[in-house]
């Protein structure tokens, strides 16, 4: 579907001086560059952000760098030079914003703190993404997706009530955490636009995992212990049924999830009438959720031998059309494979100038029905010269002479 022209201009003007790598601070500038920001991503000359040589063989970008990095330039400048740093901090004169995440102090040791690069440019929204927040005894510890969702409460929540905990798939820690600053960045950009005000924001992964343990922390303050590991069911307490249940097929995903909310009697009673059991609508011993809590695995099984009948998709369907909440257990093949996301624009197929076409998941909002679109993440520094030209107003000599002695690639 065409994308064009929705979405990508919200913020058109605004610049965004991007020293972030891996994850979590590429995450959050992508979803403004989606949004029509122009973020120009500083990256060493030697290689560039790590995230590009995962598992890829020389010369090409992984997935993993394309996925967070999309409608984003590149420069690349030395800063182990000099004239490398005063570059960025020229840069950062001319930005609205800047947004890093090296590890603890790193930032600071080159110089390019937010002291010192908010007297350069008062007006700044200054950005630091780190694993532990200031003041933290574990400020100064590195931490990647995984270590905060471990310290964030989030893995003390995941996995079955007597198992061990377990990571959760998304990278909760790094997306999860980008995806709150970058909206922090909107609400900062909103206050400036009338009082000319910057600001310097820092998140905490950890931090953010908290953020995203509300119901968990509800459980605790209502019963006086931590929230527990649940398996498939829910923090604020189990509701027969409720959980993943075996469908027909082999696959490792053949299982559809069936929730009956304690907030609506009729889930239940509608549910029957799909398992063909509607001889126990207003049977006193399945009637309430109290009840049906007190024979949880009796619920469960006349529930799993209908499912077991269906595929994932037939029961989801079937189940859906009635009212009840269902969703079959996809993998990420199925996803991409599933023709529908592209027809909404949800996935979009770019053309990456060394792999080709590659689809890759967009920005999930629509505005007035579409989605922004995606453009290829940019290669090693391919916007030198009109990002230097553009913001710095550098020439052609000087642009020469900055390359030929190693200042930018």
């Amino acid at each position: 579907m065409t994308t064009n022209g929705f979405g990508a201009n919200c913020l058109a003007g605004v610049r965004v001086l991007d020293m972030t790598q891996f994850e979590a601070g590429p995450s959050c500038t992508e979803t403004l560059a989606w949004l029509g920001v122009e973020v120009v991503k500083v990256e060493n000359p030697k290689g560039g952000d790590p995230g590009r040589a995962f598992g890829m063989k020389s010369g090409n970008d992984d997935p993993y760098f394309l996925n967070f990095n999309a409608n984003k330039k590149s420069i690349t400048v030395n800063l182990k030079d000099p004239r490398g740093l005063q570059l960025v901090k020229d840069l950062a004169v001319k930005a609205d914003v800047m947004i890093e995440n090296f590890a603890p102090g790193a930032i600071e040791r080159l110089g390019l703190g937010a002291e010192v690069i908010r007297a350069l440019n008062p007006s700044i929204i200054y950005c630091q993404v780190k694993g532990f927040g200031e003041g933290s005894p574990y400020e100064k510890n590195l931490a990647f997706d995984m270590i905060a969702q471990a310290c964030g409460g989030v893995m003390s929540t995941t996995g079955e009530p007597d198992g061990r905990p377990l990571k959760p798939g998304p990278s909760l820690g790094d997306t999860g955490t980008g995806m709150l600053l970058s909206i922090s960045i909107l609400g900062a950009l909103y206050r400036r636009k009338g009082t000319g005000q910057g600001d310097h924001l820092q998140i905490a992964m950890q931090d953010a995992m908290m953020h995203y343990l509300r119901i968990g922390f509800s459980h605790q303050a209502r019963t006086g212990t931590p929230a527990p590991r649940v398996g498939d069911g829910g923090a604020s307490g189990t509701n027969p049924p409720m959980g993943i249940f075996p469908t027909k097929g082999d696959g490792p995903n053949d299982y559809v999830y069936v929730f009956t909310s304690r907030a609506n009697p009729e889930h239940w009673r509608r549910l029957l009438g799909v398992i063909g059991r509607e001889d126990l609508i207003g049977d006193a011993r399945y009637d309430s959720p109290a009840a049906r809590a007190e024979r949880p695995a009796e619920v469960n099984d006349m529930v799993a031998a209908w499912t077991r009948r269906h595929t994932k998709h037939e029961a989801m369907e079937i189940i859906g059309a009635a009212g009840v909440p269902a969703g079959a257990v996809l993998d990420t093949m199925e996803l991409t494979n599933d023709p529908t996301f592209e027809q909404r624009g949800i996935m979009q197929t770019i053309d990456h100038p060394t792999l080709g076409p590659f689809k890759m998941v967009g920005w999930p909002v629509r505005f007035s029905g579409r989605p922004p679109p995606v453009k290829p993440a940019p290669l090693l520094g391919a916007n030198n010269n009109d990002v230097l030209t553009d913001w710095l107003g550098l020439g052609t000599d000087q642009l020469g002479g900055l390359r030929a002695d190693n200042i930018i690639g």
